[in-house]
């Protein structure tokens, strides 16, 4: 399985971190090895000084699909999910600087938490489903699909055009604004619509 994160996907994300709105989405991937390992902690790498949480919205794909048309989209996945980008904010600001790959900023080892997940089905409204994550007990990151700059079948037909999706592979949809530092002994919490959908303990 593979993991396709899509970058820049809420305005108010793309404006405190000074960047510029693209055209298309950004796309870059993470390997099976940075998910998190079920009940185990996320241990900040010794190679970086200012790790960032970036909560977002994740889809689990259901059948293998290439080339898939929007209006069709909604086939290809039932389950919703949130999980944690997890982000070396002061590699990856290297790394951009010398037009260079993300990859060791985003893919490195723990750095994808994939919570747990709910049949879409149990979903009132997917055009304006609401997260947040809490760090500590405090409300840090909330946002909604409505906020989305490219919502989720527009996703599935982007980046179908470019990558097979396979059974099992997971779509991390973008995070909204309020993304912060972690430090040795935060709790991350995560919620959909309000029910917990992950806890985490930093170290």
């Amino acid at each position: 399985m593979k993991i396709i994160c899509v970058g820049r996907n809420y305005s108010d994300h793309i404006q405190e971190l000074k960047n510029e709105t693209p055209a298309e989405p950004v796309l870059f991937l993470k390997p099976d090895t940075s998910i998190l390992l079920k009940r185990q902690p996320f241990f900040i790498p010794e190679f970086s000084n200012d790790v960032h949480h970036e909560v977002e919205l994740l889809v689990r794909i259901n059948k293998i699909g290439k080339h898939i048309d929007k209006k069709f989209a909604h086939k290809y996945y039932d389950e919703i999910g949130l999980g944690i980008d997890f982000t070396a904010r002061d590699l990856q600001t290297e790394l951009k600087k010398n037009g260079l790959p993300w990859e060791k900023a985003k893919a490195f080892d723990g750095a994808a938490v994939v919570g747990k997940f709910i049949n879409k089905e149990e979903i009132e409204n997917l055009d304006d489903l609401k997260f947040s994550l809490e760090v500590n007990g405090k409300l840090v990151q909330e946002g909604s699909t409505a906020q989305m700059i490219w919502k989720i079948d527009g996703l599935i037909e982007y980046i179908s055009k470019f990558f097979t999706l396979k059974i099992g592979d997971i779509i991390f949809t973008g995070t909204p604004a309020g993304v912060g530092k972690v430090s040795a002994e935060d709790q991350l919490t995560g919620f959909i619509e309000g029910k917990e959908m992950f806890s985490i303990k930093v170290k």
